[in-house]
């Protein structure tokens, strides 16, 4: 299938796809015409790669997991590569989160103290 056929079934979008192409994470062949064309089974991998994208995961990650992108990751069991990177990646939000939050403080006691807060005038 052709690039664009394989966006409308997967809900990708062209430039994605050339994306992920460029990232190693799908591979196409060239037809005589200079066409990229898919095998069936990059539906479900895109799929895949969609999923973990959403999951929060990087393209980096998802490198790392290769050989799971064939499976069907929304029914079979994820593969274990994916569960340690779920836990390094929860573990990066969640100081993330904790660095935000003494960030969010720290402007709140700034604004609190602040002589102009509320439109009081110098």
């Amino acid at each position: 299938m052709r690039i664009g056929e394989l966006a409308e079934r997967t809900g990708a979008s062209t430039r994605s796809l050339r994306y992920y192409e460029q990232r190693g994470l799908l591979t196409s062949e060239r037809a005589a015409n200079g066409y990229r064309e898919y095998g069936p089974e990059a539906v479900e991998r895109v799929r895949n790669i969609r999923l973990l994208l959403e999951s929060g995961l990087t393209s980096e990650d998802i490198q790392e997991l290769r050989a799971c992108l064939e499976l069907d990751l929304v029914r079979e069991p994820e593969c274990a590569e994916a569960v340690a990177l779920y836990e390094q990646r929860l573990q990066a939000v969640r100081e993330r989160i904790d660095a935000l939050t003494a960030t969010e403080r720290r402007l709140e006691r700034r604004l609190a103290d602040h002589p102009l807060r509320d439109g009081a005038e110098a």
